[in-house]
């Protein structure tokens, strides 16, 4: 994390809509070493000058204390908050600042919102565009605010708002709805949808002037200037302002040549930020395939001296073979992946993750695979059913290749449907990696199926018949004729027949253990087709 961005600036720039100063002196920050979300029952290790996010925390004195002697910036708790006069000496005593959460703000929101506004500081501060350091769109959407007295977002082309500048309390209800949920509602999408709106910003340069919606009390919002944002024939996004009337020609004019300079800053995020996953990706890559420059990967992503665990993750369906539908699945990849980073290192600042191929490798620090089940849960509940984890075993940084080869597997088994989770670690599908690898042991050999199961097999085929089943349904019942019979739906003299067949016809001795097991595991290893498990 920069030393550039501080607490200072993160108030100026998210305070009164998302967040307020209740205590403390954020002077004292002069840069934020990164944010994490605060666990009750894990002994986090914190960055230095951390921002730490009190989800859920409704006594922050005592947590105060603690923070204070791990050296964080700040606390983050829901508002309103009653400041008492103990509240006031835990502040002023541990020396971390107290900020307050805006009632109706989403914790997930604020954490993105904070981390694009920490991710600008990363910019060389020598580079800039328009005398403001390149990709600083927080300082730009200020910038234009001041232009023309009014209040800005800046939003992409799905209208999420990416940075916006001070003096919201200016605006309306849903403007600050917009800034809450960092995304316009969808009902007023569907209002400037159905006025043609966003078509007037696809075709024109100029600004749009748009009258007020209508809100959900009734009342009339702000009229809207609105104006895209576009790199040569791309659309990137757009500015609006909540003005109160037409602009004068010379401000709207500036407001205009403002989403030229917009984009370039947008043009160069999205390039320090391509640069930036490309980088990781590399390092990530590195690190969980082993080898000569593992440790060096290791090195440069802080891992060295934890203990770690690796997540593999993977979509649970396919897009088709179209192109359209192919381009479509590789964006989704790489915004899931993108995801995984974001929640993963609000648990842990030097957790890191990347697309490689098409599965998502994550390193997470923990002491326990435990841990990193609960905290790969809570991300897939987060983002639905359509994803599948893999949960490696705990190794150190210098052999993660054996963690993320425990978490490969674990996802080979979960894609292939031979276990009931979505989330699973090595130990939970033991029996099922097992017989996969066995799998891959014979189809590298080439073997193909013989003895008893082979005969009883080709039996079936000519005649008809359901010695295999029979023999399936007794081994799973572990002998137990009534079981297996009922499981098969014959009566029990009918299956007592067909098993003294099935001994005739495959040449099997029942009543020898190896002969049993032998069975067992090639009805497990093969289809009745012949083919492998899996393949």
């Amino acid at each position: 994390m920069s030393p550039r961005t501080g607490l200072t600036r993160v108030l100026d720039d998210l305070g009164t809509t998302l967040i307020d100063l209740v205590r403390g002196d954020p002077g004292r920050a002069t840069d934020i070493g990164g944010v994490v979300i605060h666990d009750p029952d894990d002994d986090q290790v914190l960055p230095p000058s951390a921002l730490v996010l009190g989800v859920g925390v409704r006594e922050p004195a005592p947590l105060l204390a603690l923070l204070g002697q791990a050296g964080a910036a700040a606390l983050v708790v829901r508002g309103p908050i009653v400041l008492t006069a103990e509240l006031s000496e835990a502040v002023d005593g541990s020396g971390v600042t107290l900020l307050g959460l805006a009632p109706g703000a989403s914790w997930t929101q604020l954490a993105a919102m904070l981390r694009s506004l920490l991710a600008e500081g990363e910019v060389d501060p020598s580079e800039t565009l328009g005398g403001l350091p390149a990709g600083d769109l927080f300082a730009l959407a200020n910038a234009v605010a001041s232009l023309i007295s009014a209040p800005v977002t800046i939003e992409d082309r799905s209208s999420r708002v990416l940075a916006f500048s001070g003096r919201q309390d200016e605006a309306d209800s849903s403007r600050v709805e917009t800034i809450l949920g960092r995304k316009v509602p969808a009902r007023y999408t569907q209002m400037l949808e159905a006025r043609g709106v966003f078509q007037q910003l696809y075709r024109s340069d100029q600004p749009v002037y748009i009258e007020g919606l209508r809100a959900d009390d009734g009342s009339l919002c702000l009229p809207r200037l609105a104006v895209a944002v576009r790199a040569g024939d791309e659309f990137l996004g757009s500015i609006w302002a909540a003005v109160r009337a037409p602009l004068s020609p010379d401000s709207s004019t500036a407001f205009g040549d403002a989403a030229k300079l917009v984009a370039l800053h947008m043009m160069r995020q999205r390039a320090g930020a391509d640069v930036e996953r490309r980088l990781r990706a590399d390092l990530v890559s590195t690190a969980v395939e082993g080898g000569a420059g593992a440790a060096e990967a290791v090195r440069r992503l802080g891992l060295a001296d934890q203990a770690c665990v690796v997540l593999a993750l993977a979509l649970a369906h396919s897009h088709g073979d179209d192109p359209a539908a192919h381009a479509r699945l590789l964006a989704e990849r790489q915004q899931i992946t993108d995801a995984l980073a974001m929640h993963l290192t609000a648990v842990h600042p030097r957790a890191a993750a990347a697309l490689i191929g098409d599965v998502a490798y994550a390193i997470l620090p923990a002491e326990s695979d435990d841990r990193a089940l609960r905290i790969a849960t809570d991300f897939r509940n987060r983002i639905g059913n359509h994803v599948l984890v893999g949960v490696g075993e705990v190794s150190d940084g210098l052999t993660l290749s054996r963690s993320r080869a425990g978490a490969d597997l674990v996802l080979r088994v979960l894609r292939a449907g031979r276990a009931s989770w979505s989330v699973a670690r090595v130990s939970d599908v033991h029996s099922e990696g097992l017989l996969l690898e066995l799998s891959d042991l014979i189809a590298e050999r080439g073997d193909t199926l013989t003895g008893p199961v082979a005969r009883l097999i080709a039996y079936d085929r000519k005649h008809s018949a359901c010695l295999v089943e029979t023999l399936g349904a007794w081994l799973d019942a572990f002998g137990d004729v009534a079981a297996a019979s009922a499981a098969v739906f014959v009566h029990p003299n009918t299956f007592r027949y067909r098993l003294r067949r099935l001994s005739e016809v495959g040449e099997i001795d029942l009543s020898d253990p190896d002969a049993r097991f032998a069975a067992m595991l090639q009805l497990r290893l093969w289809r009745p087709g012949g083919a492998a498990p899996g393949r």
